[in-house]
C-alpha cells in the first residue's frame, strides 16, 4: 500500500499537471483504503463513506459511480 500513498500524495501535492481523472481515481482509491482502515465494525465499508472520507480528507466531491468504482478496486488488490 505504500505505493498507492506516494501515489495519492504526489496527486495531492505535485505541481506537475495529472490528468484530473487520473487523480480523482487515485484520490478516491485513497479515500476507499482510508475507510476500511478507519472502519470500527464489522460493517462493510459503504459508498457514502467513501465519499465522506474522499471531501473531508481531500477536498474531493465524488460521485456514486467514482466511490463505488474505488471500493471495487480496492477489494481486489
Amino acid at each position: 500500500m505504500t505505493g498507492l500513498w506516494r501515489q495519492v500524495l504526489t496527486a495531492l501535492n505535485s505541481d506537475q499537471p495529472h490528468a484530473q481523472h487520473d487523480r480523482e481515481r487515485l484520490l478516491a482509491l485513497g479515500a476507499a483504503e482510508l475507510a476500511h482502515a478507519r472502519r470500527t465494525s464489522e460493517a462493510p465499508v459503504t459508498v457514502k463513506d467513501v465519499q465522506r472520507i474522499a471531501l473531508a480528507e481531500f477536498s474531493l466531491l465524488l460521485d456514486d459511480a467514482q466511490a463505488r468504482s474505488a471500493l471495487a478496486q480496492r477489494r481486489r488488490g
